[in-house]
């Protein structure tokens, strides 16, 4: 088969939904079948895949939505497209990648899965002010994923979440795989990444990595953290990540009392080096309730490091509380008293656990993701899926439902520039 896969995100925007659309793209072309990779534009981006990508224009909406928004229905970007002779597609964004996927539905008679990897209503919140456009941008993300002739979950709690914005059609569980291999480096490895940090070899270390914003549970551990010095445990906590709240971050940090033993790391884009940081660590603190998947949890799991978790999160999901993770009620006392309760030794064992019970590698992801595209491709050629196409996709609507995304998007955009120019006077 001939794969089209679709996101709103790509490299050089690194995040986990273009990850995933990285590694698919890679393991697909390598060894399964062949697949192109169509993405709005990046300034200055050259492109050099062992597959094809096709970009489309976008609006500069960073600041707004965290990457650029794409224009979908450009036709040059379709016709090149369709050129390929798509088999199936797959989109990873039920915002501009939908649209364009409901586009080359109708031209390729092609089926479309879309798969919902985060909880878009926290992400609209983010970037959106106004009650009305909130409204406006979830009723558009979800016309867009009932519009799929099927649609994947990346877990349980990201499907639930999928139902609380008014989704009603059925829904798959697909987990993401992960790209570390199982195992840790050499010794001489991870202290020739980790060595020019203070990291006592008879002090345990807490790692949280990911993007540095509050609502990933950074306070909790920053408020755990306080509890573990006020009762003179040592320990050394490194925060691997970037993003719009770390200069928020570091300073709490420093009024709580906690530097030099918490440490910034910035971001790391090298997996190899940040296995090395997972492979230090004796616990990965990742409290967050806002991931549909714990990603990083299954990264840590792959060298043998254990996570401390909220009960009943996503990012939880098939962990076992002191067997193969740590599970806690959500506060920055209960976080404490964790790792205050948790020996290195018990730490290490429950890591042997994580590993054999949660590593999941992107090649077994993708694997799986293969043997369902087949599966699609047979019921949708026989007549057994039905085809949403033919009572839900005439052109007008798509044409409305992309102008709706840029009117949104322009209205938010509008509101941003208006408070911005505002703090500056």
């Amino acid at each position: 088969m001939n794969i089209c896969l679709m996101n709103d995100s790509f490299p050089p925007q690194i995040d986990g939904v273009s990850n995933a659309v990285l590694n698919y793209a890679e393991i697909i072309t390598r060894s399964l079948g062949s697949c192109e990779v169509a993405i709005p534009e990046y300034p200055g981006v050259k492109d050099e895949y062992p597959f094809p990508v096709v970009r489309y224009p976008s609006l500069p909406t960073d600041r707004l939505v965290g990457y650029r928004a794409g224009m979908p229905l450009e036709l040059g970007a379709i016709r090149r497209i369709t050129e390929r002779g798509p088999e199936l597609l797959h989109a990873h964004c039920p915002v501009s990648s939908a649209i364009l996927g409901r586009a080359l539905r109708e031209l390729t008679d092609t089926p479309l899965v879309l798969t919902y990897h985060t909880k878009f209503d926290i992400d609209i919140q983010n970037a959106i002010r106004g009650h009305l456009l909130q409204e406006a941008a979830i009723r558009l993300l979800v016309n867009n994923i009932e519009a799929c002739d099927e649609v994947w979950v990346v877990s349980r709690g990201a499907g639930e979440n999928l139902r609380s914005l008014g989704y009603e059609g059925e829904y798959r569980v697909m987990e993401n795989g992960v790209d570390l291999s199982r195992g840790r480096p050499e010794k001489q490895e991870i202290a020739a990444v980790t060595g020019g940090y203070d990291l006592p070899e008879d002090c345990p270390v807490y790692l949280f990595v990911g993007r540095l914003m509050w609502y990933k549970g950074l306070r909790l551990i920053l408020e755990g953290l306080r509890r573990l010095k006020s009762a003179g445990k040592p320990f050394r906590m490194v925060f691997v990540g970037g993003g719009g709240d770390e200069a928020e971050v570091r300073a709490e940090a420093e009024r709580l009392g906690l530097l030099p033993q918490v440490i910034f790391t910035g971001p790391v884009f090298d997996r190899e080096v940040l296995r090395c940081w997972y492979s230090r660590a004796d616990l990965l603190l990742f409290p967050s309730t806002f991931d549909t998947f714990g990603l990083v949890v299954r990264e840590a799991a792959a060298c043998a490091v254990p996570a401390l978790l909220i009960r009943d999160s996503c990012a939880a999901e098939g962990v076992t509380d002191g067997e193969s993770g740590l599970l806690i009620p959500e506060s920055g006392e209960a976080l404490g008293e964790a790792l205050l309760q948790s020996s290195r030794e018990r730490l290490s064992r429950i890591g042997e656990n994580a590993q054999q019970r949660l590593y999941l590698s992107w090649e077994d992801s993708v694997r799986r993701a293969w043997e369902r595209y087949g599966t699609i491709r047979e019921e949708w050629q026989s007549g057994v899926m039905p085809r949403r196409r033919l009572r839900s996709q005439p052109p007008e609507e798509l044409t409305a439902a992309a102008a709706e995304l840029y009117g949104v998007l322009e209205k938010a955009r509008e509101r941003l520039e208006k408070h911005v120019h505002h703090r500056k006077e």
